[in-house]
């Protein structure tokens, strides 16, 4: 989608749409004085759901004024889970676009103000909203005219906290991050963390294609949008334009994750040749593992700019990689960031040498501490004397770059064997002709479980299961190879790129009435 913002914008942009930063400020001074008249105060939810747009930064920004939590929710969720997130949370206000709050007809607790946003020109367009689900729902109130009704905030400055993100886990309902208050060491701690992971200072120029829903595509906007002299958030990423942008707006800073580096690299040539990418200084990518000729490729054409965390919504970015760091460790995502300790341990909870593969557990003194809303036994599971852990396994080298091997969760025991299937998962990318992938383990009478590999062709590719077998059988130990090798097209993805791997999984322990 093409917009008429002139080059060198200063402001939040979104399709064709600019708000100035002191626009920006002044909505979400309004909204934090509507929402304080709403009862909202310290330390209360509020629940945001909507797609990529500027008022959702204004909303957040508007949330965290009142020292309150903003709550983004995954709009790809169901009617029942969007109603459990605002449940748990006990959010007073749900602040979302009109189209998705048509869905909740009836599941909103009575408790709970919804206000309803109009979808903008550019998110109508790119999800094709039907006309009659813009209209503002039964039950809600038009965000429009009720912000037309709202005084300016002008209460005291209050602690902001960080958005509460509900982590979307394997198993069971998702769990709230609720970060405690910082020191004010932490804070400058944090912010100097977060200025070398994201490259954000004043003056940046920046472009965000993930969803703000994420914790990391979040915490970059919401950084961005205060410091930088333009942020350009996308309705949904789209290769092309994503190259457009940064040519017209001469953006130097990007937040991206692998699966758009390979649908940038799929772009034929003449295409990729056409947009001027040399304004480009820091590209931050996260959330998925990115093979090392992906990420070869990506600092051949952006140049050295390419850089990577490995963290988690309750660790925060432990580690880092520069470009120099992933040509020179091919596959790592990096050393410590500053504060970081990392620890891997075995089955039997002993902390493992270096260059042993263990669970990752990780401590970051910059980072303020945090519990799971509601559920603090849950955020006991996870601690080992102040390590918390995502559940990683990977180990350290002996020159300190760590590396991911996989999910413990996702490691599959055949025959007693322990299989990571990221490592399948590389390889299998690899093979031309193949867009995607997802490796697990279904059950198997014989050996507990067996390999399953789905894969997604590129368009035109004739690769079928045995062509595939055999190309890995040159690079994999022969109890590694996949004993099923589907194909199929579309594979299930969330907005992040990311494979929805359990919805490939499950159908197959469901019909065995097991789950190991």
């Amino acid at each position: 989608m093409s917009s008429s913002i002139s080059p060198r914008a200063s402001g939040i942009i979104s399709g064709g749409r600019i708000r100035t930063r002191d626009e920006v400020n002044d909505r979400s001074r309004l909204i934090a004085g509507g929402l304080a008249a709403l009862g909202v105060k310290q330390g209360d939810s509020v629940g945001i759901l909507m797609r990529n747009d500027i008022a959702f930064l204004e909303a957040a920004y508007a949330v965290m004024t009142l020292g309150a939590y903003a709550v983004p929710i995954n709009w790809h969720f169901k009617a029942d889970e969007i109603a459990y997130v605002i449940g748990d949370s006990g959010a007073r206000v749900l602040i979302g676009h009109a189209d998705l709050l048509h869905d909740l007809d009836g599941v909103i607790p009575a408790r709970t103000t919804v206000l309803s946003v109009p979808p903008p020109p550019e998110i109508i367009e790119t999800y094709r909203i039907d006309p009659s689900r813009l209209t503002t729902p039964r039950d809600a109130q038009d965000f429009d005219a009720w912000l037309a009704g709202q005084r300016p905030y002008d209460g005291p400055a209050l602690p902001q906290p960080q958005n509460m993100i509900y982590t979307s886990g394997t198993t069971g309902h998702p769990k709230g991050v609720r970060r405690f208050a910082p020191t004010p060491e932490q804070v400058a701690s944090t912010e100097a963390m977060r200025a070398l992971i994201y490259g954000i200072k004043p003056g940046v120029r920046a472009l965000l294609p993930g969803p703000l829903y994420h914790s990391a595509p979040n915490a970059f906007g919401l950084r961005a949008g205060r410091l930088g002299d333009v942020l350009v958030i996308m309705p949904r990423f789209e290769p092309e334009e994503f190259l457009r942008i940064i040519d017209e707006q001469k953006i130097d800073n990007a937040f991206m994750v692998p699966t758009m580096f390979t649908r940038l690299l799929k772009l034929p040539e003449a295409v990729r040749k056409s947009y001027n990418v040399s304004s480009l200084r820091h590209v931050i990518h996260a959330a998925a593992p990115c093979p090392a000729d992906v990420k070869r490729a990506m600092i051949d054409w952006f140049g050295p700019v390419i850089h990577e965390f490995y963290g988690s919504t309750e660790s925060g970015a432990v580690t880092f990689a520069t470009s120099e760091d992933a040509l020179k460790k091919p596959g790592t995502v990096g050393k410590l960031s500053p504060g970081a300790e990392l620890r891997f341990l075995g089955d039997d909870g002993r902390v493992l040498p270096q260059g042993e593969v263990g669970e990752i557990y990780s401590r970051l003194s910059a980072y303020p501490d945090f519990t799971y809303h509601n559920r603090p036994e849950k955020r006991a599971e996870i601690d080992r004397a102040g390590f918390i852990t995502s559940g990683d396994v990977g180990y350290m080298d002996a020159d300190g770059y760590v590396f991911i091997c996989d999910r413990k969760r996702d490691m599959v025991i055949s025959g007693g064997v322990n299989i990571y299937p990221a490592e399948i998962e590389a390889v299998l990318q690899g093979v031309p002709g193949v867009h995607d992938c997802a490796v697990f383990g279904i059950p198997d009478d014989e050996f507990g479980e067996a390999l399953m590999a789905v894969v997604e062709l590129q368009l035109g590719s004739t690769l079928d299961a045995a062509a595939i077998r055999e190309r890995l059988k040159a690079s994999l130990a022969g109890y590694k190879i996949p004993k099923h090798i589907e194909i199929q097209a579309d594979l299930p993805r969330e907005d992040s790129g990311k494979i929805f791997k359990r919805r490939l999984r499950d159908p197959y322990w469901e019909r065995a009435g097991r789950k190991i």
